[in-house]
């Protein structure tokens, strides 16, 4: 449930009825917009006499909210959120390219690419230290060298860096990463959830290859009730009969999660194809689809990655996909 509260409220007006909601239970949610305040309720709200409520002559409306996302839902929040990396900013009408390798492999790789990207564009460095390979036999990453590198490169280009947890045990580690991707495989693994809720760190979740878009939001859900609002939604492309790529990518996800979210979207387009030529395409109509960012994989020397060659991009053709990138938002005026 939510109350709309009239214009003119006062702070000490709010606090009292924020009380009195309390007293019955419900937690709340105090979201101030430029036109607007909005107090979520979360709890059972079956108690709360929506006659009375109304007659209040601070209350403006009342709503009650059916989907089981609460804090993710647009309709608790006035505006988009804006997650802001120390001055990098993504949501809410801040655009941002993330680009990096698949895995991080040597230092030389990793500035190599850092340096590259940025001159192109790139707002956000990704690289992976720990990787969840389908076979036991393929290159699992370097995990906390990994890490090590990836600092390397931020101290070097001053970009933030995007990398993924696969183990909780491990979230020492990611002490000065900018932001934790939680991937594709881990999208419901609550315990890894409900403890990323309880840090202060920027959360990019990735939808699963078999999920819903509500399985996604309440995924965020997780880590929002957790006390981190900090989330980032990635559609990655999800798993269809279609074997031609490597997924199918669900661009239409892209204008849903904004209708029912206020959480920023970015998508990835290299993991949902699967192939280095349709990365360009797909990144230009996400873009047009209104995302607010795109990430990407880059790899200075993609036949001989250690892993997914076959989808990264080189250095040259991000430039030309940032370029265009650019001047399809411009076009559009996003």
């Amino acid at each position: 449930m939510i109350a709309v509260l009239k214009n003119g409220t006062t702070a000490e007006q709010r606090e009292s009825l924020c009380q009195w909601f309390q007293e019955m239970g419900l937690s709340t949610y105090v979201s101030e917009g430029a036109f607007h305040t909005i107090i979520g309720l979360i709890g059972d709200t079956s108690k709360v006499d929506i006659g009375l409520l109304e007659s209040l002559s601070i209350i403006e409306s009342v709503k009650r909210i059916s989907e089981p996302f609460k804090k993710a839902n647009r309709k608790f929040h006035n505006e988009p959120a804006v997650i802001d990396l120390g001055g990098t900013k993504i949501g809410g009408g801040h655009f941002q390219l993330i680009a990096g390798p698949c895995s991080v492999e040597s230092e030389a790789q990793i500035l190599s690419i850092a340096r590259e990207v940025k001159s192109s564009g790139a707002g956000m460095l990704r690289g992976g230290a720990f990787k969840p390979r389908t076979s036991p036999y393929d290159f699992q990453g370097l995990h906390d060298k990994g890490i090590e590198l990836l600092l390397a490169a931020k101290r070097q280009t001053g970009l933030p860096i995007v990398s993924e947890i696969m183990n909780i045990k491990d979230l020492p580690l990611f002490e000065e990463v900018d932001v934790v991707q939680v991937g594709a495989r881990n999208m419901q693994n609550f315990d890894l959830l409900k403890e990323l809720g309880a840090t202060n760190k920027p959360i990019l979740l990735k939808r699963g290859l078999a999920n819903t878009l509500k399985e996604l939001l309440m995924s965020a859900e997780y880590i929002m009730a957790g006390g981190n609002e900090q989330v980032i939604l990635c559609e990655r492309g999800i798993r269809t009969f279609e074997n031609y790529t490597r997924n199918t990518l669900d661009l239409s996800a892209v204008v849903a999660l904004h209708e029912l979210s206020h959480l920023p979207v970015v998508v990835d387009p290299s993991h949902a194809t699967g192939m280095a030529r349709l990365v360009e395409p797909m990144a230009l109509a996400a873009a047009a689809a209104g995302a607010d960012g795109l990430m990407i994989e880059v790899h200075n020397d993609p036949p001989h990655a250690l892993c997914d060659g076959a989808q990264s991009v080189t250095p040259a053709q991000f430039d030309t996909i940032a370029r265009k990138v650019g001047q399809v938002r411009e076009v559009l005026g996003l």
